[in-house]
């Protein structure tokens, strides 16, 4: 639907029309919250960490600033049960932790720009940028949990493929209008700006309800959806297990044993790059930043437009084979074009591919990490498919060091192929539609048990 259609709707029926309702209002929405969550990332993980530096400080009291706004991200395999657990159905089932989380960032952003000589007090300005991280992964968490919810299955890949490139470019206009407005004022202004962005953007979700007839803030009229009250649990035990049995499925461990692969892969490329273009091709740091940045941006850019409109079209499983297949192909062929790897656009050409490859499987992955939850536990079973595939990432950091330690430049490449060649049969064993179907199960079954159960 355009705008012009969601705008004549929104005249005949008096209202606007909510997320569940209108297609264009479900992108919009989650375009400007992923836009929000690059924000605080683009600024505390890349803006702030050179504005520390540039002013002297060491590489601890850096390190130090971005583990603690990272920190936090590793708690959302707590918050997202609370989510599960816990809301104001009023207002919809996820849409009152979006405004929590969105109106965190505003209040930590704001904490952040009043540190008075942050410089000179480390230890409240980390503590601030700890707010900053715990807000934003909470507002990640109650998106996806919104996204699961709310986008049919059929649009899920395009709407991931639009939040990813959302979010580069949320990362990439903060760091740059951050670090711009700091070099022609001040650190103050630069934060404060960026909160008054953060809270623009808390409009969006301030005034589209998630299903009709919702409330849109707790003292307007408004009653709980159907839809939601038959999700929404409220008992730990039964989101125990409810998850359990929604995990234990062949395909749901399969999955997830493919994210962890995958991710695993694909940041164990991360950290090979840098080295091997530094150390190995003789680049400056500089070269490898400006490279790696215009791949990124592309990467990005190339998600949001065609990735997930892709997957769409022909299916996350054989699109996820497709990407499998050429990752192996890409890795293969560069390791072959060793006598060349003196060439920096040949280097750059394989950043650019690598991203786009990197972007579209990605996409392919959460889109289909999506499509496996079961909706009454989705933000928990969500994020424990995020945390192993962060714990993939982690793994996969970790074991460059080993194999560069017993292998040369060639094969310690070839070992990404090595990965991607393991996912791929993984993801040849993965049965999408009965993995849907025995979530559909789980449901009826469920639904039995209620009516059976005396009153």
């Amino acid at each position: 639907m355009n705008i012009a259609a969601t705008i004549s709707s929104a005249k005949k029926s008096n209202r606007i029309p909510s997320l569940s309702e209108n297609t264009f209002l479900r992108y919009f929405n989650f375009i400007a919250l992923y836009v929000a969550q690059g924000i605080p990332e683009g600024m505390c993980f890349f803006g702030i960490p050179a504005w520390m530096a540039m002013n002297g400080k060491t590489p601890v009291e850096i390190g130090s600033f971005v583990a603690m706004v990272g920190l936090p991200w590793s708690f959302k395999i707590i918050t997202a049960p609370l989510m599960d657990r816990f809301s104001f159905l009023p207002m919809g089932r996820r849409r009152p932790w979006v405004l929590f989380g969105q109106l965190g960032l505003i209040g930590s952003f704001i904490a952040m720009a009043l540190v008075p000589d942050p410089l000179n007090h480390l230890n409240i300005f980390m503590m601030a940028g700890f707010g900053v991280g715990f807000f934003g992964s909470f507002q990640d968490v109650a998106t996806d949990g919104m996204a699961i919810d709310i986008v049919p299955a059929n649009q899920q890949a395009r709407a991931n493929g639009l939040m990813w490139g959302a979010k580069i470019i949320g990362t990439s206009a903060s760091l740059a209008a951050g670090s711009w407005l700091m070099y022609k004022y001040d650190f103050r202004t630069a934060i404060l700006s960026l909160s008054v962005f953060v809270g623009l953007i808390m409009l969006v979700p301030l005034f589209l309800r998630e299903r009709a007839g919702e409330k849109l803030l707790p003292w307007t009229n408004g009653t709980p959806s159907p839809e939601t009250k038959k999700m929404q649990l409220n008992s730990w035990s039964v989101i125990g297990k409810s998850l359990y049995k929604v995990f234990t499925l062949r395909n749901s461990l399969l999955f997830a044993i493919t994210g962890f692969i995958t991710q695993g892969a694909f940041n164990y490329m991360d950290t090979t790059l840098p080295i091997f273009t530094v150390q190995e091709l003789g680049w400056t740091d500089k070269a490898y930043s400006q490279f790696y940045a215009t791949a990124s941006l592309t990467g990005g850019i190339g998600g949001m437009l065609i990735g997930g409109m892709l997957i769409d079209r022909f299916g996350k499983i054989r699109m996820l084979n497709i990407y499998c297949c050429t990752a192996i192909v890409l890795v293969s062929t560069f390791v072959l074009l060793q006598p060349y790897w003196a060439n920096k656009w040949l280097i750059g050409g394989f950043m650019i591919l690598y991203q786009l490859l990197f972007v579209f499987t990605s996409i392919g992955v959460f889109a289909t990490a999506m499509q496996c939850c079961w909706k009454k536990v989705s933000a928990t079973q969500f994020t424990l498919y995020m945390t192993i595939s962060n714990l993939g990432r982690t793994a996969g950091a970790k074991s460059i060091g080993i194999v560069k330690n017993h292998f040369n430049w060639q094969f310690t490449l070839l070992a990404f192929a090595v990965m991607f060649a393991v996912a791929w049969i993984l993801i040849r064993m993965v049965h999408l539609n009965k993995q849907i179907e025995k979530v559909h199960e789980l449901e009826n079954s469920e639904m039995v048990t209620t009516e059976l159960s005396p009153a």
